[in-house]
């Protein structure tokens, strides 16, 4: 098992000179910009951001397949900025399945082991405890050509594990497969992980992978860490906007607004609409007449009301899952979107009212984007 830490580690590539879309890419970008986060033994890290945000990079650095700029790495107490990607005792699988087409799936799982040259039993009974595991067992004799891509990244990953790792890196393990697929996998790596008690660390950029593999999820942004926490620690306490409209799906409405105040508390008004809705009362303290603000609120905690407790709006789009409705009020130039799964049924124009789950409402400072703490 292993404790993995990064200490103020920067990636900077030779590629200032290279046109990005037309453009130079800026001088002196780092790829990963004063990272630093510890993983502890046996968890399971999830590390998720949108393309190019050096969460890929993060990984092949661990990994010892990218040489750090700047910065330290530790596994346990070794510091493995210089050792060799064979000497950590890492296990990585990336997004393609890179399998050996000309050996059945008991060589391609067997191939590292002989290569450390293990006795054939010994590597019989590595194989023997792992595949099951990854639902591989009866495909042993097969060779890839007759797997489909979900069997194909089940071997991937098993391969990755056979050599019993300290540490398992899974790079966009899932990318290539359908939903179905997905969420079939998904609950076969957590499942995996709970039986091997390996440390983990996902890389990806689908939330749900995140949410429902990670104990921990680390959000990075241009190379920086936006926030770490437990999945629902950053759902429900965004540090910025940039976290709070990442994480969710719907993700979370962002509106700007202007804080009014009343004979009876404040409200929230919107530039270019008439939509006006009572601020809850533990902001009272942390805002004044005039002040501007971004308003955050996830679209399930947006409510239809009888109550007419916020002027009327008028209903701009309307979708029909089965299982939830969602429902689109334009607010000045933005779309408010509402998921309910109450059984109704509106068309554009119509109108209704809102309220909002008080508690689950979030602030935003409009210039740094960072949350407005109770």
């Amino acid at each position: 098992m292993a404790q993995i830490t990064l200490k103020n580690v920067y990636k900077r590539y030779d590629n200032t000179e290279k046109k990005l879309f037309g453009r130079k890419k800026a001088e002196n970008a780092f790829a990963v910009n004063n990272l630093s986060f510890t993983c502890k033994d046996r968890s399971f890290i999830g590390i998720l951001g949108p393309s190019g945000c050096g969460k890929s990079t993060t990984l092949r650095m661990i990994a010892g397949l990218e040489k750090i700029t700047a910065g330290d790495m530790f596994i346990d107490e070794v510091r493995i900025n210089d050792l060799l990607p064979k000497d950590r005792n890492i296990g990585l699988a990336f997004e393609d399945y890179a399998l050996y087409p000309p050996l059945t799936i008991y060589d391609n799982l067997a191939f590292n082991l002989k290569a450390k040259n293990m006795p054939p039993p010994e590597i019989k009974k590595a194989i023997d405890k792992v595949a099951p595991l990854l639902k591989v067992d009866e495909l042993l004799p097969m060779k890839p050509s007759a797997l489909s891509g979900g069997q194909k990244q089940r071997v991937n990953i098993a391969r990755a594990i056979v050599r019993q790792p300290g540490l398992l890196l899974l790079d966009e393990p899932l990318s290539h497969l359908d939903g179905k697929m997905r969420q079939t996998l998904r609950q076969e790596i957590k499942r995996m992980h709970r039986e091997i008690e390996c440390t983990t660390i996902i890389v990806t950029h689908d939330q749900i992978e995140a949410m429902s593999l990670a104990d921990v999820i680390i959000i990075m942004k241009d190379g920086e860490l936006q926030q770490m926490g437990s999945p629902l620690e950053v759902y429900d306490k965004p540090v910025n906007e940039f976290v709070a409209g990442f994480i969710g799906e719907p993700p979370m409405n962002l509106i700007p607004s202007v804080i009014a105040k009343t004979e009876n508390g404040f409200l929230f008004t919107f530039k270019g609409s008439d939509l006006q809705v009572q601020v809850p009362e533990r902001y009272n303290e942390l805002v004044s007449d005039a002040m501007t603000v971004t308003l955050g609120v996830r679209p399930m905690d947006v409510l239809i009301t009888d109550k007419h407790t916020s002027t009327p709006a008028q209903v701009a789009v309307y979708e029909n899952f089965g299982d939830e409705r969602r429902v689109g009020v334009r607010v000045g130039g933005d779309l408010l979107n509402i998921t309910t799964t109450e059984d109704v049924f509106y068309t554009k124009g119509d109108t209704i009212h809102l309220d909002f789950n008080s508690e689950k409402t979030h602030l935003f400072d409009p210039k740094t984007g960072l949350t407005i703490l109770k």
